[in-house]
């Protein structure tokens, strides 16, 4: 199978983590969605990365629909629960991160894509806005627990570490350590995971 995307993309690595901790070997193809030469949307009509080419050249798109599948692929290191109210959390964990990597995307966009006289602060606070509530209400869940949903790795840390690096990458000035150390201590422990080293994004 073969992945598209970029280094940068928060919903990439997403996939690609996943793809590591399931042991998945892949096929890790570089597009650019902005770039006029793009070719994306003839496999994803929304233009949007990741997309997971399968052998039979059938595309997955969407970050959750593509982790939910590579789930099933191989019982090595499942991620989410089969059922019950403990999927549910996981699942509930992993909309609250690509949440607030939406908020921090569309942020990014609107400071780096539009002229600075198009630029709204109002929108760009209102974004702020949900990316503060959504950290708040991570360092509320995890609370004292190792991991997200408890004792065990998930999804849900994936996720979460992956909407935690990439306000690293693009809002270095937050100082969202200082206030939630518990989400600093969860991001250290991930980030040391050989999944999320060999997928961080390029800094420059």
């Amino acid at each position: 199978m073969k992945l598209i995307g970029s280094l940068t993309s928060p919903y990439v690595r997403k996939a690609r983590v996943v793809m590591a901790e399931k042991k998945i070997d892949y096929q890790f193809v570089l597009e650019n969605a902005w770039a006029d030469e793009s070719t994306l949307q003839e496999i994803n009509p929304l233009g949007k990365v990741p997309v997971l080419v399968m052998d039979e050249r059938e595309a997955i798109f969407d970050s959750r629909v593509i982790v939910e599948y590579l789930d099933t692929v191989t019982p090595v290191g499942k991620l989410i629960p089969a059922s019950g109210k403990a999927r549910l959390e996981v699942k509930c964990w992993e909309a609250l991160a690509d949440g607030v990597m939406d908020a921090a995307a569309l942020i990014f966009i609107e400071n780096n894509r539009r002229e600075p006289r198009h630029r709204s602060s109002q929108w760009i606070a209102r974004q702020m806005q949900k990316i503060d509530a959504g950290l708040a209400a991570m360092a509320k869940g995890l609370g004292e627990n190792p991991f997200c949903t408890g004792i065990n790795f998930t999804l849900a840390d994936v996720a979460v570490g992956c909407a935690l690096g990439y306000l690293d990458l693009r809002f270095a000035d937050k100082l969202w350590r200082d206030e939630y150390p518990n989400l600093a201590k969860l991001a250290d422990k991930l980030f040391a995971r050989p999944s999320f080293v060999n997928t961080a994004p390029p800094q420059s």
